[in-house]
């Protein structure tokens, strides 16, 4: 008999996807979530994700942050997904308290539920966490070999120069693959959140004997990313702006990377840590395996849109952001047997196709960016 599953954040963009095939694979799928405006807008029961699911989940409203919701949600339930987060790397900067109060202190909610609950039923818990709890990541110097770098220094990139730099001689180093052993330093709020959550998620599934699986995924996306939220999703973004005819502005030099995974390949990676024994009490990467430059991300838009977007290389930058990451995929490959199926050719048509037969948003890009720079975070 298939288990019972609890998903947190379950109505979000990964949380629908993974529900709908956990229920196709015969799951019993429970959410629990509070159909936040950034996500869902002003009418939650219009929202493209939550009527994904609507009738195929039972469904709570409810908030990680109130003890009573989540006694409610755990009731009955052996597995638990816990995406439930405020995300994003530029709004954590200066909207601190919310983001430790719902990542960390929503976090420490179920687990004190599950530390002094006599009678629990959770057989397993899968944890959220994210390739932002890495920093910069994993470098090649020529003189010092393998090292993980600082966060960039606002004096440098104001000068335009956004490379990386050594700790050690402060010269420009080389991008590698991060693995699960690399250095943990964050560079932001988000991602210090995210490094907590795994953390505290891994002690006490250890201490009760309950097995915790975190998975760090990289920058997902595919069809169901929100289209309204101007802060995180540089596909979502673009494409807003493309669709919105406005001009587009590429923050640093346009090289900045990121390692972008289809949602499908996403979910597929979550469910086998809850499937296969192997995961218990593991960490794990969930990416492409590969980088993929901000100026390819404009180029693949255009040829899906058929347009010309325009777009300005401003030099702008964030507090925050890290320059370059890719995961090392060798340990999910080896233990899960876990292979990324779309490529981003592949994810990128599919996600364009879905965007063309979305109603278009207001681009709020404009508004976000003097939030950041009132704020002192984008320069």
């Amino acid at each position: 008999m298939k288990k019972k599953i609890l998903i947190t954040g379950g109505a979000g963009f990964i949380g629908t996807a993974l529900s709908l095939t956990l229920i196709s694979k015969g799951y019993k799928v429970r959410v629990l979530d509070n159909l936040s405006k950034k996500i869902h807008g002003n009418t939650p029961n219009r929202s493209y994700l939550f009527n994904l699911i609507k009738d195929k989940v039972e469904f709570i409203k409810g908030d990680v942050l109130s003890k009573k919701d989540w006694l409610k949600a755990l009731q009955g339930q052996q597995i638990v997904i816990h995406l439930a987060a405020e995300t994003g790397t530029g709004q954590s900067m200066y909207e601190i308290e919310k983001y430790t109060d719902v990542n960390i202190k929503g976090t420490s909610i179920f687990l004190d539920i599950l530390a002094n609950q006599k009678k629990q039923t959770v057989e397993k818990i899968i944890i959220a966490s994210s390739r932002a709890i890495y920093g910069e990541g994993k470098h090649h110097c020529a003189q010092h070999g393998i090292v993980y770098p600082k966060e960039r220094r606002e004096g440098d990139m104001l000068q335009k120069d956004f490379n990386v730099k050594c700790p050690i001689c402060a010269k420009n180093v080389s991008l590698l693959p991060t693995d699960e052993t690399s250095k943990i330093h964050p560079s932001s709020i988000y991602g210090l959140t995210k490094q907590m959550q795994e953390e505290m998620c891994m002690i006490t599934g250890k201490s009760l004997n309950i097995p915790v699986v975190a998975y760090r995924y990289q920058n997902v996306y595919g069809p169901g990313q929100s289209l309204s939220n101007p802060y995180t999703g540089i596909l979502s973004i673009f494409s807003t702006s493309i669709k919105n005819n406005n001009e587009i502005n590429i923050f640093e030099d346009g090289k900045e990377s990121r390692d972008f995974v289809y949602i499908q390949d996403a979910v597929d990676a979550t469910i086998l840590g809850i499937e296969k024994d192997q995961a218990n009490y593991n960490i794990f990467n969930v990416g492409s395996g590969i980088r993929t430059t901000v100026l390819d991300v404009i180029s693949s838009l255009n040829k899906e849109y058929h347009t010309n977007a325009n777009y300005t290389i401003s030099g702008n930058f964030r507090l925050g952001d890290i320059r370059d990451n890719y995961a090392d995929l060798s340990k999910i490959t080896a233990e899960l047997g876990f292979k990324p199926k779309v490529s981003f050719e592949q994810g990128v048509n599919l996600f364009c196709q879905w965007v063309s037969s979305q109603e278009i948003k207001n681009d709020k890009f404009s508004e976000s960016f003097k939030e950041m720079q009132n704020k002192g975070l984008l320069k």
